[in-house]
């Protein structure tokens, strides 16, 4: 059997081309590489994009390169290492942190069988469709309508923007820009990002409701799936949300009570490959939409092994290869709305 023999970490922060806010300048990613007992390697990595760099760093550092090494080097290993890091929390740091192993292990696994790891797990698209989406809150009019017009140009059938100002009639102003821009034909999602209460998002989603949105994403926190099932009462607008879901089990009673139309899994939160496929088959059990959030070189990878199509969400200048952090391109592309390509060797994703 081959095992792990080491498991070794390095920080690194990527500036953003476009900062996602004032205080969200850069985004920070924690490489992890695995060492097999025969000195073949893996690579995968963490993500958090403000909070927590660190203190992921420190927990793939001790508490998981201590559980891991001498083990199996295997993806099959996540469910003991999950409960082993369970004392430290089931979902948030411990997930995103148990996400760079995971990843690793995949690499590793692919590589050894010559192949990219949507193919070892099963290939079922060659191609996506894309939509734009944009961290776009504090852009002026001018700046989001402009945004809105390179999504047309680029070929997008879908965008993605922001809402949840302090005052609503803001928001109406700026849906009503970018849905002229899309016209009708294209389809128009918009992210509160966690901002309203019940009241307010019943109040606001009565005003924007006549810009057809397809879905609108995290109109509360992402905890209070009680108010998430009764704003889908209430409003007719599908409810997307599960970024900062991190388990299955969270997943599922958030389903099952209600709250949701569509689940945003974000493979390094819900820690890895591993989980995200147990999520992504709970989805289709349940018979609800999945579309992975953000992550598109990763995303398109595992969105290719679902069966059914799914969104890949491609934020303007915030992809690693587009940001100049990566040794190599992944091989992925995104033109005319459509995802296509991927790496042909484990997951491709290596860091300067």
């Amino acid at each position: 059997m081959t095992t792990i023999a080491a498991v070794e970490t390095r920080l690194i922060e990527i500036p953003l081309t476009r900062p996602w806010g004032p205080d969200v300048t850069e985004i920070s990613v924690i490489e992890v590489v695995v060492t097999a007992s025969d000195g073949e390697a893996g690579y995968g990595f963490s993500w958090t994009p403000t909070i927590g760099a660190h203190a992921v760093r420190a927990l793939i550092a001790h508490d998981i390169s201590d559980f891991a090494i001498g083990r199996e080097a295997d993806p099959s290993i996540w469910r003991a290492a999950w409960e082993h890091l369970h004392e430290a929390g089931g979902g948030g740091i411990t997930t995103i942190a148990l996400a760079g192993l995971d990843l690793a292990l995949w690499d590793l696994a692919a590589r050894r069988a010559s192949s990219s790891v949507t193919d070892l797990i099963g290939r079922r698209h060659e191609s996506l469709p894309a939509y734009g989406s944009g961290v776009n809150l504090h852009y002026s009019l001018e700046e989001l309508v402009a945004q809105a017009e390179r999504w047309v140009a680029a070929g997008f059938p879908a965008a993605k923007m922001k809402v949840g100002s302090p005052d609503i009639a803001r928001d109406v102003d700026r849906v009503a820009a970018v849905r002229e821009v899309l016209g009708p034909d294209r389809a128009l999602m918009i992210d509160a990002n966690q901002r309203w209460s019940l009241e307010k998002a019943t109040a606001a989603m009565a005003r924007l409701a006549e810009f057809s949105p397809a879905w609108i994403e995290e109109p509360l926190r992402a905890d209070d799936i009680a108010g998430h099932a009764e704003l889908r009462r209430i409003i007719d607008v599908p409810i997307a949300l599960g970024e900062n879901r991190h388990t299955i089990h969270q997943f599922r009673d958030a389903i099952d009570q209600g709250a949701v139309d569509v689940i945003q899994p974000n493979i390094i939160r819900v820690g890895g490959i591993t989980p995200f496929e147990e999520i992504a088959d709970l989805a289709a059990e349940r018979g609800i939409d999945l579309a992975p959030h953000l992550l598109p070189e990763l995303s398109a990878q595992l969105s290719y092994t679902l069966p059914g199509r799914t969104w890949v969400e491609d934020v303007e200048d915030a992809g690693f290869g587009s940001l100049g952090a990566l040794v190599e391109d992944t091989g992925l592309t995104i033109v005319d709305g459509e995802a296509t390509g991927g790496p042909s060797l484990g997951l491709g994703i290596r860091f300067r």
